[in-house]
This record gives C-alpha cells, sequence and structure tokens, in this order.
C-alpha cells in the first residue's frame, strides 16, 4: 500500500515488444546437409560393390586352384588324370620364328649329324624341322645355339652348319668348337650360340665328330634351337 492509504497500481503496457524468436536454419545450410548425406550414400554403395567384385574374383579363381592342385597331387602319385577335364594353361604365342628341340629316345642319330626328338615336346614356330635340320622360313637374324654333352675321348668336336640355296652343295660353318682329351672328368659338354643373316628354305644342324660318344642320359643334356631377334 502507498503511504497515502492507497493501494498501489501497476500500469502494463500491451504494446511492449515481444521477445525475438530464434532465426531458422537457413536453405544454404539444409542444402549441405543433403549433400553431405548423398556422399555418404554413394561411398557405402562403392564400397559394396567392391566387396561384392572380390568375393566374385575369389569364387571364380578358387575352383581352379582347387582342381589344378588336386591333379598336381595325381600326377604325383603317379595317378591316371584322365577322368578329370584338365584346365587349359594360357600360353602366350610367340610373337617371331623360334624352335627349341632336345634329344630323346626317338632321335635316331646319323655316324656324325645329330637327330632331334619330335615327341620330347618340341617347340617349332613358324620353322620346319626335317632331315635332322631345322628350317627358317621367315628371313632375319637369328641367335642360334646348341649344346652337347659327351664322353671325353682323345678327341670330339661340335659344331653348327648351314646349307643355303645361294651356295648350293656346299655347307658354310657356322660355329664350332674343339675338345681335345685333356679332362680330368669322365664326361664333358660344348656349347655354341651366335648371331646370324638366314634366309628362307636355309637349313642349320649339328654336326659332331661321332654320335656314339653323345650322352643320352637325359633330354636336356642334348638341345638345338634358334629365335629370331
Amino acid at each position: 500500500m502507498s503511504t497515502a492509504g492507497y493501494p498501489s497500481a501497476y500500469a502494463v503496457d500491451t504494446h511492449a515488444t515481444r521477445p525475438p524468436v530464434p532465426p531458422r536454419l537457413s536453405q544454404k545450410v539444409r542444402r549441405g546437409d543433403g549433400v553431405q548425406n548423398l556422399l555418404i550414400l554413394l561411398v557405402s554403395l562403392a564400397l559394396c560393390g567392391m566387396a561384392i567384385e572380390a568375393c566374385f574374383i575369389y569364387r571364380l579363381y578358387q575352383p581352379a586352384k582347387t582342381k589344378t592342385s588336386a591333379s598336381f597331387s595325381r600326377q604325383i602319385a603317379g595317378q591316371d588324370d584322365t577322368s578329370t577335364t584338365e584346365i587349359p594353361i594360357l600360353v602366350i604365342p610367340p610373337s617371331k620364328p623360334v624352335a627349341h628341340l632336345t634329344d630323346g629316345l626317338d632321335a635316331v642319330h646319323g655316324k656324325t649329324i645329330m637327330a632331334w626328338s619330335m615327341e620330347a615336346d618340341p617347340l617349332l614356330h613358324e620353322m620346319d624341322y626335317r632331315n635332322m635340320s631345322l628350317i627358317i622360313q621367315k628371313e632375319g637374324y637369328y641367335y642360334v645355339y646348341s649344346k652337347v654333352s659327351f664322353f671325353n675321348t682323345d678327341y670330339f668336336n661340335h659344331s653348327i652348319h648351314r646349307n643355303t640355296e645361294r651356295y648350293a652343295g656346299k655347307s658354310i660353318p657356322l660355329l664350332l668348337s674343339k675338345q681335345n682329351g685333356m679332362h680330368t672328368t669322365r664326361r664333358s659338354n660344348s656349347y655354341l650360340g651366335g648371331v646370324f643373316h638366314l634366309t628362307k628354305n636355309d637349313a642349320i644342324y649339328v654336326e659332331v665328330r661321332n654320335t656314339q660318344n653323345v650322352v643320352k642320359h637325359k633330354p636336356i643334356e642334348n638341345v638345338f634351337g634358334a629365335y629370331m631377334i
């Protein structure tokens, strides 16, 4: 109460300013959230796709690996593997003429000229083998090589010769190795190799002093080949 005995009076201002309303999120902020959610969704889909692709690749190659391992185990055990379908081995074909021949039981040597096996997986690409000779089908520069293992005797020679239509009836020696009897071991070997320009239908062959002194225990002990460079 007031000092005069009258009750206190309070004035209410109906036109007073209301408290400000919190600002709404701008449209730019909402748009940024939408882009972020879209990126998260795309990354999740990409990760799921990578996982599915990895599983598919694993399942694609796993049966072939298991089958090949089983086949290899049967071959080691000496079992016949003809009952199962063999998985083809992908081999890149040569881009240039090449030949690699080895010795074998089916190779019947002449007295001085060596023959080569056609049963010991010979490699012949754009080259022929006839009459104990490699026949060139495409002119070019070739690396020609030969390795021969032999029992040590008083004298042994190893050479590679060329027959060509340009010099009919005449053999041209390309490489030659001579061994005397001064060896401390019972067996020895000779290797020849070099680069030569060969023409179409040229025939190259290996000649030794006596093929009876050639070691024939393993096919890889005697090899002969050529490839275009």
